[in-house]
């Protein structure tokens, strides 16, 4: 395994931290190498579109899966990050992987097609994150599970989060895939 690179209980679900480089200016980092993250994952991964979310206190967003390969990074704020394996042929399918990134832990995430993605904003002040996806969004090949699936328990950081509508009526797990519930 590359030492920029950590697995995570959840296969293909990897950490991506690289060094940081500081001095009286502020600091640098490379956020990932694709011959790194091409060499660990066995597959290519071509980013054809980079996104930015800007999230207020209290948000959460998610719990989405679209049919892409993704690079996360949270730029700034305090993130709670909750990643769900939802491929119905995994062993670790209905595992949830959580991470807390800020200012003493910023790391990336590659997050593998298949796993479905949230992130909530802990703390008074804004996240932003950018993302880049090795396919273009059109908007039909999202999957979405409700925030507050029983079957995932995630345990949320805050009280009484922002959501979108949408992300309120999402439906639960054992909607999507009944076969695995039975």
């Amino acid at each position: 395994m590359n030492q920029n690179i950590k697995t995570t209980q959840i296969p293909g679900l990897l950490i991506l931290e690289r060094p940081i480089f500081t001095d009286d200016r502020g600091f640098f980092r490379e956020l990932f190498h694709k011959d790194e993250l091409e060499k660990v994952t066995g597959m290519k991964f071509d980013g054809v579109q980079m996104n930015h979310s800007h999230s207020l206190p209290r948000v959460v967003r998610g719990i989405h899966a679209e049919k892409w390969n993704k690079i996360i990074y949270p730029v700034c704020g305090d993130a709670f990050l909750a990643i769900a394996d939802i491929r119905l042929d995994s062993t670790t399918f209905g595992k949830v992987e959580t991470f807390n990134i800020n200012d003493n832990n910023r790391i990336g995430l590659f997050i593998p097609e298949g796993l479905a993605n949230s992130i909530c904003v802990v703390g008074k002040k804004v996240v932003d994150y950018i993302y880049l996806v090795d396919k273009y969004y059109d908007g039909s090949d999202t999957r979405a599970i409700v925030w507050d699936d029983p079957d995932l328990a995630i345990n949320w950081p805050i009280q009484n989060p922002i959501i979108s509508e949408r992300d309120q009526n999402n439906p639960r797990l054992r909607e999507l895939f009944p076969e695995r519930f039975r």
